[in-house]
């Protein structure tokens, strides 16, 4: 039972056994994953004696293939069922896991072998990550799928804060194997509740038969379609130039402010529990999270360029809260819509450019961002990177300022019975 049963009234979707079984399973592979990737980065640095260009190597080659193949395990997915592809991904990906593991105890482990894995890594998550969002629009009633979303990202959330303080006292008392070892288990666990699912729940999707240009499809069909086109650039740009926390803060907290250095982490910490706050309030009021695009894009923005004004870190740290928060929300919605807006037959290829979106537009702007930082200062690359994301949902608000609710999405509707 994840929350107390009295507070289930709250959140219906957590009355379905099958969606608690996924809940689980979402949160240990997460928790996982986050605890793998502190060793692998960890192993990196130790294995080439601190050398950061290794680390970026590492993981520029575990999103690379997600960058260059995205689309087409997008149709992969619509190919085939997404649990039995879950199912797959799953496994190769423990098994990825334990390959390190059982490097690392018996001394073998060396830097090529590392690039293979992570790259092994990437090329399984192409398919993986758009199964895994198709999955959610599967298993849920169309009324049910903000809160499914959202309570997904709440998952992925609280992993992102627990991994790395499991992983931590992990390394230190037994080194980096035990680490990768716990991610096999924890993939593992997604193994068992994808097993004790029941296949006929939920509104799987017939298989798409196999043709030439299924790629090409489904950018004419976002090309065609307006709303989704909209959402999409939104995204993108918000990602691009909204989402490089991970070069904006660091700089923030040690070159403007100049904290010691167990502030240092604090900031994905604000970060993440914003975001879980976020989830829990799309998951409760679906309607809110479901409606709108722009509104939480133009909050997003606005709070980020606050954060660059901020006088000291206390109060950066304090509204990285909320701006955790609105990205959330942000992120539930557009994901809502692409998935609500879409035939069953081309899902994946959908989410597929969603996550290209979201995964492969940051990295691509990071540089540029890391550039701007150094020659003008963080507070200016983090208040234009706000301030480039609200003007982006601004024009889209204009753009298309009452987007429809697609045929069948009724957000606020009870959802049937039989549904996960």
């Amino acid at each position: 039972m994840l929350v107390p049963t009295p507070r289930l009234h709250r959140w219906p979707l957590l009355k379905s056994p099958a969606f608690r079984l996924f809940a689980l399973g979402q949160t240990a592979s997460n928790t996982g994953t986050w605890i793998q990737k502190v060793a692998q980065d960890w192993l990196a640095l130790q294995l080439s004696h601190g050398n950061g260009t290794v680390l970026g190597i590492t993981t520029a080659l575990q999103f690379l293939p997600l960058l260059l193949l995205g689309p087409y395990g997008g149709v992969l997915v619509d190919r085939h069922s997404t649990r039995r592809i879950l199912l797959a991904s799953q496994t190769v990906m423990a098994a990825l896991a334990l390959v390190p593991a059982l490097l690392v105890a018996t001394g073998t482990a060396r830097l090529d072998t590392l690039y293979v894995l992570a790259l092994a890594l990437g090329l399984t998550m192409v398919v993986e990550k758009p199964a895994l969002q198709a999955f959610i629009g599967e298993s849920v009633a169309p009324g049910q799928l903000v809160s499914a979303l959202a309570f997904n990202s709440a998952a992925l959330n609280l992993a992102r804060m627990a991994g790395p303080a499991l992983a931590g006292p992990l390394i230190v008392l037994f080194g980096p194997g035990p680490a990768f070892l716990a991610n096999t288990l924890s993939y593992l666990t997604v193994i068992a509740c994808l097993l004790r699912m029941d296949p006929r729940a939920g509104r799987p999707a017939p298989p798409l038969p196999r043709a030439q240009r299924q790629v090409r499809e489904g950018l004419r069909y976002v090309r065609d379609h307006r709303e989704l086109a909209l959402t999409l650039v939104l995204v993108a740009v918000v990602a691009a130039f909204g989402m490089n926390f991970q070069i904006t803060t660091a700089l923030m907290i040690t070159r403007v402010y100049r904290a010691p250095a167990a502030v240092f982490g604090l900031g994905n910490t604000a970060l993440a529990a914003g975001s879980v706050i976020g989830s829990l309030l799309a998951a409760r009021h679906p309607r809110v999270a479901g409606r709108r695009l722009a509104a939480p894009a133009l909050a997003f923005g606005t709070l980020e360029t606050g954060c660059a004004l901020m006088p000291g870190p206390v109060t950066f740290l304090v509204l990285l809260v909320p701006t955790g928060t609105a990205l959330l929300v942000f992120l539930t919605a557009a994901k809502a819509r692409l998935q609500l807006g879409v035939g069953d037959g081309i899902r994946g290829r959908i989410m597929s450019l969603y996550l290209l979106a979201t995964l492969g537009t940051t990295p691509l702007l990071a540089p540029l961002i890391g550039w701007i930082a150094q020659s003008a200062g963080p507070r200016t690359a983090l208040a234009l990177g706000g301030a480039v994301s609200a003007a982006a949902a601004i024009t889209v608000g204009l753009l298309h300022p009452h987007p429809p609710t697609p045929p069948g999405s009724h957000l606020s509707r009870p959802a049937p019975a039989g549904h996960a």
